[in-house]
């Protein structure tokens, strides 16, 4: 009898070890943004495809751009497109290129944490960029409190709260910020890492949406899903319309509208502040990063399979988790332009 029960655990030994070599590992690396979805397309993707293992680890989209460039991983992820100098610094490299995937569309929402105020405030551009520059520091400053009729806001000091990794999330917020603020664009501008005046860090939308939600009298700015897992209030943001919008399915879509319709062919497009009166003003695509060329095959066929599949199934999954799914026009142009994956 334990000569069998040997076998048979030899057998299994061989049965899994072949099963290992047959599996096809993907490895990729980014933002944490889109997180939460690409955590359920991957699962969902790999029931109906157990060969292969796609790994993704949320490490931020400065953090994705510099593995997929240094080639630690097969595809990066942010919710910044990559700039000229870093697609050269990608080219000069490996001597290719590397394509932007939109995969969807996001809010990112100034959530806060006041004792005693569970109204949900409303936030001007001025109001924003005034307290991420540190010149208003007061929750009854009458930046916040104009536009707060009605809303008993104490005097306690304001606790600002950014990311402290190289970010996407922070690159679509201060993209926003210097669109709309002279101030901000001269002093800090836009970037995935900037300085800024003040504030503590938190790593990863993650890290901000726990500090925030710890510390009295903070505000930091999160994806839209990280607010409403952590049960954080978010406030409304004035567009470019005048109207304050909250961030939800249909604002952040009428966000994207335009865009949709003159997207460029590298997909890399910035629709902060965007106008019509229902959209909201801090929108974005997130995209996937994908070099041109793979010298193994399997592994290419298999990721341009993973992104067929999430611009397809992929994208009756995401509004479940508050993200937007992408404009047909644009999924169209994506599979299009799979083909130049080589």
């Amino acid at each position: 009898m334990k000569r069998f029960a040997g076998i048979a655990l030899v057998v299994f030994g061989l049965a899994a070890a072949l099963w290992a070599d047959s599996t096809l590992s993907i490895n990729g690396a980014g933002a944490s943004f889109p997180n939460p979805i690409y955590t359920k397309w991957i699962a969902d993707f790999q029931k109906k495809n157990t060969s292969i293992q796609i790994n993704y680890q949320s490490i931020g989209s400065g953090g994705g751009i510099k593995q997929v460039t240094e080639g630690t991983v097969d595809f990066g992820a942010s919710d910044g497109p990559m700039n000229d100098d870093q697609l050269k610094a990608f080219q000069d490299k490996h001597g290719f290129g590397i394509l932007h995937f939109p995969t969807v569309l996001g809010a990112v929402v100034p959530s806060y944490n006041i004792p005693g105020v569970n109204a949900e405030l409303n936030f001007t551009p001025d109001a924003l960029a005034g307290i991420y520059l540190g010149k208003i520091t007061k929750w009854n400053d009458p930046a916040i409190a104009g536009a707060n009729s009605g809303v008993k806001l104490p005097a306690d000091d304001i606790v600002v709260v950014h990311r402290s990794d190289g970010s996407g999330t922070s690159y679509i917020w201060t993209d926003y910020l210097a669109k709309v603020s002279g101030d901000w664009k001269t002093k800090v501008n836009k970037g995935a890492s900037v300085n800024w005046p003040v504030g503590l860090g938190g790593k990863g939308n993650e890290g901000v949406a726990g500090v925030v939600k710890n510390t009295p009298d903070s505000i930091g700015y999160v994806e839209l899903i990280y607010a409403i897992q952590n049960k954080m209030p978010y406030g409304k943001v004035r567009n470019s319309a005048g109207t304050f919008i909250k961030a939800d399915l249909e604002s952040v879509t009428a966000a994207a509208a335009g865009a949709a319709k003159g997207m460029p062919e590298d997909f890399r497009v910035s629709i902060t502040d965007a106008p019509g009166k229902t959209a909201y003003p801090i929108s974005s695509f997130t995209w996937l990063l994908i070099p041109q060329k793979f010298s193994d095959a399997a592994k290419r066929d298999a990721l341009k399979g993973f992104v067929k599949w999430m611009l397809a199934d992929g994208q009756n999954e995401v509004e479940a988790l508050s993200y937007a799914k992408l404009p047909k026009e644009v999924i169209a142009m994506e599979l299009k332009a799979l083909n130049n994956v080589q």
